[in-house]
């Protein structure tokens, strides 16, 4: 857990003393069949170049690739999963998911349709204690460096309804966001692939650039 405190300390650090980058953010990968890598290609690479670009941030280009389970999530201060099917967190997944996020660590689940019904049980594994709530429109995420008034952005039509954020709160400090019906990953990929306007491809990269900074001015 003090892994996770002392990654936020240098990235305040590095980002004001040097030119190469400070740390990755990171995809989760997962078990269950669910495509933990529907948005592999372009998605987050799109969002950390805005991010540098737009927030002056030092973050590494390259995503990196971490499972569940894995020791390595800890080097990782914001991590983001997406997919469209099953997941399956193991016991041992589970705790070291939990002491991640306990210890200062941070998910976005982005809901690329089909993915509700399983990481609402999966999390459950998690924080048995807690459940998602949906955070209201002034919240602090929603209001960074750009201010979403009326919560995340409409990216892609999913089954029609109104997009809405979840997050999972322990001791207070919001741990987990989980856009749904939104599906913020697709708006940061590449024109060809979903075809989203400029202006809905901005809209999901300064809401992604908001959770981004969040993170960093809540450690």
């Amino acid at each position: 857990m003090k892994k996770i405190s002392v990654i936020l300390i240098c990235f305040f650090l590095l980002t004001s003393f040097t030119t190469d980058p400070s740390f990755k953010i990171g995809l989760l990968k997962y078990n269950g069949g669910g495509d933990w890598y529907g948005n592999l290609e372009t998605s987050l690479p799109n969002l950390i170049k805005f991010c540098n670009e737009n927030l002056g941030t030092n973050i590494n280009p390259e995503q990196g690739i971490v499972e569940v389970g894995s020791p390595e999530l800890f080097n990782y201060p914001f991590v983001h999963m997406t997919g469209h099917g099953n997941v399956v967190f193991s016991p041992q997944e589970a705790q070291n998911l939990r002491n991640y996020l306990v210890g200062g660590g941070f998910l976005h689940v982005s809901d690329n349709y089909g993915i509700d019904i399983y990481i609402r049980r999966e999390m459950k594994k998690v924080f048995p204690e807690l459940n998602f709530v949906e955070l209201p429109f002034n919240h602090p995420i929603y209001h960074q460096k750009y201010d979403f008034n009326d919560g995340p952005p409409k990216i892609h039509e999913h089954d029609g309804k109104p997009a809405q954020g979840f997050g999972i709160i322990y001791q207070g400090r919001l741990v987990c966001f989980y856009d749904y019906q939104c599906d913020l990953g697709d708006g940061w990929e590449d024109y060809e692939v979903h075809k989203d306007s400029p202006e809905l491809h901005q809209k999901a990269l300064k809401m992604g650039a908001d959770m981004i900074q969040y993170v960093f001015n809540n450690p």
